[in-house]
């Protein structure tokens, strides 16, 4: 987003920081102990690959295993103090903002990773779209202050412009250099990193960024765990600033994908019989890809979702105005009560299935075929989404109006695992 009228200490203000890094020689290999960002690793499958992946995979401090909540977080720091003990990780010699890139499937992506800082007006500066699950925020609460570290960055969009590239021609000069480390990643990505250390290159990047907002791409619910320890130590500090991910989508767009819907409790069949007939509903041809074609094709009409488990496909569409003028928030914007996610949670879950949004009765999946082959392992529901457009998600950040949670994926997602922020350091 672009602000150019927001005045230099209005906008958004990014502080290097000494980064902690995995050694090289002290792992198999920098991919080796990467992994997605903590959402993402949902199926216990996924979390026992990256744990098997390489014995210091950074998965063992951002999805610690214990019998208690107190007892994964105290294990997260505890293995975060042995890593430093070791070796293993170490920190940077001098704060830096660093310049992160990857490349794959088609996509080039750039941006700036430092420490955002959180005071106000940081909260009109950096705009959420989606709501957050309090037991969410309060678990990675947890994790943040037992561990004294922020382990991954959340992702933030702004737009920048030519005339004053600040950042931009920072990154562009610093690729231009050796990299601090490059790898590629299992799913074909590679993935490089650059130190900026030099003052007037560290002054220029700020007074760019100083000029913009910012809009979350992923990571909400690490934005409302910074904003709450930030509360919990006022003043300035290191708990003041948070570890993040800016990206200017004027030169590096994203792709936006939805985020789909397990149902563990609700079968195919008595999810279809509940609908009666306030939807359309059609049976469509597999596999999966033509499945999702008649979505696509379907919600170019309108409110339109896949429901699948049971080895069929039913496209169901065409909602019952009446119903949605029942049960959709009359006071939000037409944006917001046209959303797929909207009439999701407003009409099927909260209405018609009666399923509470809590983990127990809902998995919140990002891959669609891991969403289609969890709901058929537990004869369960996959309701499958259709993205978003991202010029929807910034119209109504503006207007300060949230999403229902989870209604979008921004990506790609930075890897976790290239860089830390510890705390104590900064």
């Amino acid at each position: 987003m672009n602000t150019t009228g927001r005045a230099a200490d209005e906008g958004l203000r990014l502080a290097p920081f000494r980064g902690l890094r995995y050694v090289p020689e002290r792992v198999g290999s920098l991919a080796a102990v990467t992994s997605p960002p903590y959402d993402v690793v949902v199926r216990p499958d996924g979390l026992l690959h990256l744990e098997s992946a390489d014995p210091y995979n950074i998965v063992r401090l951002i999805l610690p295993q214990a019998a208690t909540p107190a007892a994964r977080h105290r294990k997260a720091a505890e293995t975060l103090e042995q890593w430093l003990a070791e070796g293993v990780l170490a920190p940077d010699a001098e704060p830096s903002l660093y310049v992160y890139e990857q490349r794959g499937d088609g996509i080039l992506q750039r941006g700036l990773i430092g420490a955002l800082e959180l005071s106000a007006p940081a909260e009109g500066v950096v705009l959420p779209h989606e709501d957050v699950m309090p037991h969410v925020v309060e678990d990675r609460a947890a994790l943040m202050r037992t561990t004294g570290a922020n382990l991954e960055p959340l992702l933030l969009t702004y737009r920048g412009d030519d005339e004053e590239p600040g950042a931009a021609a920072v990154i562009e000069r610093a690729i231009a250099r050796e990299p601090l480390l490059a790898t590629t990643t299992e799913d074909g990505f590679g993935h490089r990193l650059w130190a900026v250390t030099d003052p007037a290159e560290l002054a220029e990047a700020s007074a760019g960024l100083a000029r913009h907002q910012a809009l979350i791409a992923d990571g909400h619910h690490r934005w409302a765990t910074y904003l709450r320890l930030r509360e919990e130590h006022p003043g300035s500090g290191p708990w003041s600033r948070g570890l993040v991910l800016l990206i200017d989508t004027a030169r590096y767009p994203l792709r936006v994908r939805a985020i789909h819907r397990l149902l563990n409790r609700l079968p195919v069949a008595d999810a279809l019989a509940a609908l009666g007939d306030s939807f359309r509903v059609r049976p469509v041809q597999g596999p999966l890809p033509a499945a999702l074609a008649a979505l696509e094709e379907a919600s170019a009409e309108g409110n339109a979702f896949l429901l699948t488990g049971d080895g069929t496909f039913h496209l169901v569409d065409r909602p019952d105005p009446e119903l949605l003028a029942r049960h959709v928030r009359a006071d939000r914007p037409e944006a917001w009560r046209t959303l797929d996610a909207t009439v999701l949670h407003s009409v099927l879950l909260d209405h018609l299935w009666r399923i509470p949004d809590d983990p127990e009765h809902i998995t919140y999946i990002h891959a669609t075929d891991a969403a289609v082959e969890q709901a058929e392992k537990r004869g369960g529901t996959a309701v499958l989404m259709h993205p978003v457009r991202e010029e929807v998600v910034r119209d109504l950040a503006r207007q300060g109006v949230t999403m229902p949670r989870k209604s979008t994926s921004f990506g790609p997602k930075p890897a976790t695992g290239l860089v830390l922020r510890s705390l104590e350091l900064d």
